[in-house]
């Protein structure tokens, strides 16, 4: 998968969508909001890391030696 690309941006939307849900309803605190931004922002943050790493070395075509 591309980085910032469609399938990625989608991917993100929904990954934020779904994490602010569940921090904003299940809190009963008074900065709920702040805390649900936060998190849902981290998540996705990481989900472009992770996704960064991953494809990092998709198209190496030197693999190290002896592997394992």
């Amino acid at each position: 998968m591309k980085l910032l690309g469609k399938n990625h941006i989608i991917i993100c939307v929904i990954t934020f969508v779904i994490l602010f849900l569940m921090n904003y309803l299940g809190n009963d605190q008074a900065d709920k909001l702040e805390r649900a931004l936060m998190i849902a922002g981290a998540g996705v943050i990481g989900l472009s890391i992770g996704l960064v790493i991953m494809n990092k070395g998709k198209d190496d075509k030197t693999p190290p030696q002896n592997f394992d």
